[in-house]
């Protein structure tokens, strides 16, 4: 093989390196993607990304028992859908990820027996601590925040109304 044989052969390869940038190039001018600014994929949460009627202002200033007047346990069934991947709410249902929930209001924290609690709940239990519309309210709201050292990863429900109604429909389940 001579030189000029060599020749060819680099010519094409540094020919098709130059197409292929030149492309590239040209995409990025014809197709420009916006890039996001947390990187990664948003999960579906829990949260229906619709306004109170009452407005987000009232509403979080009404305590929990002024809520709960008007608070509709069929709106709570409907909102506690995606809550059923980890727990169940059926008389004797069968706990998921998360403990079964019929009774659980004004019933004592960890109140399902054999269940894996975190350290953080079942202190409370010890202490007595019982699930009221108070307490419920507080958890559904921000878990994390609420019961540090909790193992429920769920980001909580920032709308007051959806709530009340949730812990209205939790009642309801006796």
């Amino acid at each position: 093989m001579d030189s000029f044989e060599l020749n060819k052969i680099a010519g094409t390869v540094l020919g098709v390196a130059l197409v292929v940038m030149g492309l590239n190039m040209l995409g990025g001018i014809v197709v420009n993607p916006s890039k996001p600014k947390v990187p990664g994929y948003e999960l579906p949460g829990g949260e229906v990304a619709a306004a109170p009627a009452a407005g987000p202002a009232a509403a979080a200033d009404t305590p929990i028992d002024e809520r709960m007047k008007v608070a509709d346990a069929g709106r709570g069934e409907r909102a506690v859908g995606a809550c059923k991947a980890c727990h169940s709410f059926e008389n004797g249902g069968a706990n998921k990820v998360g403990p079964n929930l019929w009774k659980v209001v004004d019933g004592p924290k960890a109140h399902v027996d054999g269940f894996g609690y975190s350290a953080a709940l079942k202190e409370r239990k010890a202490k007595g601590e019982k699930w009221g519309a108070a307490e419920l309210d507080g958890f559904l709201k921000n878990p994390k925040a609420y019961l540090a050292g909790t193992t429920m990863g769920f980001a909580g429900i920032a709308r007051p109304d959806q709530r009340a109604d949730i812990v209205a429909y939790l009642a309801s389940l006796k």
